[in-house]
């Protein structure tokens, strides 16, 4: 951060930029809050990876995730959100005005809504981060292209790693999936969809395995070693050309650490004595989206909670606004 650089006051700072963020601005653009926006690194959040959207309402011919927030972007730039490229280092408060410290600059600003969303988990092998990007994803829709006819792996049991199995399925020659459980997360809808890859044959699947080892040949990645749960001698080895890691999120809320209450990381919403929905345990700080969602992680409830964080937010700021006017009455 630049300390020679003049500090911007704004009512309302929004710091994430997925559908709970940009359905934030939105709304408070339109309440006249003239609401800035900090992006965070993924612009578009996580949806951005996604390859087709079926549940997005009204858009029931299937839709790319980054069209769609690339439209909520615009949106929200077209009511005057004032939108940067930068990440929030961490948050301060003094007064009932807090300070948002980014890279390059300082704000301050009568009130907050998080909605950072969440990132992808990894397996915590040892050579995992070292074949990210060269054999190892994250995201399937982002580099499926890149192995085309050729046989996969992806782990693990929710909708995202069904998603990307029907996903891969049209491009690859073949996908081994690897998962912990007997019994999928995921909704019955899409594991109806995989049965039918199963039968196929384009999908080989493996419930109460672990991976084991990954494997490398002259520096390069190569496959994977699978670990029966139910018998441990049982060990096989899977030579494929990518493995997708499909296991999760982990709430961004990194920079607020000690500084809100959380549940399991996830951001708690205190709701109890007070007529804000979406308040955290400090007021005037607000969260939407999958930061305070380990439930449902949708994008349509995500954007409803964006929306109800920019209302909660706009009636706060009126309250600090009347507070004023009663002082200097005084």
């Amino acid at each position: 951060m630049k300390e020679s650089l003049k500090i911007t006051h704004k009512k309302l700072i929004i710091i994430g930029s997925g559908p709970a963020g940009y359905t934030a601005a939105i709304y408070a653009a339109r309440a006249n809050l003239n609401p800035l926006l900090i992006t965070g690194l993924q612009k578009g959040g996580q949806l951005t990876t996604t390859y087709q959207i079926e549940n997005w309402p009204g858009d029931f011919e299937k839709t790319l995730g980054i069209d769609l927030m690339n439209r909520m972007e615009k949106h929200a730039t077209q009511l005057n959100t004032e939108i940067i490229f930068d990440y929030v280092i961490n948050i301060q408060s003094k007064k009932k005005i807090f300070y948002v410290n980014c890279t390059e600059y300082q704000y301050t600003c009568d009130a907050i809504i998080i909605a950072t969303g969440s990132s992808p988990r990894y397996l915590g092998l040892h050579n995992e981060i070292k074949f990210l990007g060269k054999g190892i994803s994250t995201c399937a829709t982002c580099d499926g292209f890149f192995f085309k006819e050729k046989e996969v792996a992806i782990v693990g049991g929710g909708n995202t790693a069904i998603e990307e199995t029907l996903y891969l399925s049209n491009i690859v020659k073949k996908i081994h999936l690897i998962h912990r459980n007997q019994t999928f997360r995921a909704e019955n809808i899409l594991i109806k969809r995989l049965e039918k890859k199963i039968l196929e044959k384009k999908v080989i699947l493996y419930t109460q395995y672990f991976i084991q080892e990954i494997l490398e040949n002259n520096l390069a990645f190569s496959g994977i070693k699978i670990q029966s749960k139910i018998n441990p001698q049982e060990i096989k080895t899977i030579n494929v050309s990518a493995l997708f890691i499909a296991i999760g999120h982990t709430p961004n809320t990194e920079f607020i650490k000690n500084k809100i209450k959380l549940d399991h990381g996830y951001i708690k919403i205190i709701s109890e004595n007070t007529e804000f929905h979406t308040q955290t345990n400090i007021p005037g700080i607000f969260a939407a989206g999958d930061v305070a969602d380990p439930f449902y992680r949708q994008a349509i409830t995500s954007a409803g909670s964006g929306c109800m964080a920019a209302l909660d937010a706009e009636k706060y700021i009126n309250t600090l606004n009347l507070t004023k006017i009663n002082d200097i009455e005084i």
